[in-house]
């Protein structure tokens, strides 16, 4: 995972993070569904990379 990647990823999930926290705050329940959305992108993103991390793994031994 490349350090792009991976501060890529941990945006979304902070981003998420503080929407959620400011949506539950406000009682905004649109907010907070926002927030858990950036969140899953955020991980969707760091499973990816890890996957090809794995795969370069593999083929580079």
């Amino acid at each position: 995972m490349s350090a792009s990647d991976k501060l890529s990823a941990a945006g979304d999930k902070l981003k998420g993070n503080a929407k959620e926290a400011t949506g539950r705050v406000t009682d905004n329940d649109e907010m907070v569904a926002e927030g858990k959305l950036d969140q899953a992108k955020g991980d969707l993103k760091q499973a990816g990379e890890n996957a090809k991390d794995s795969a370069k793994n593999v083929f580079d031994n």
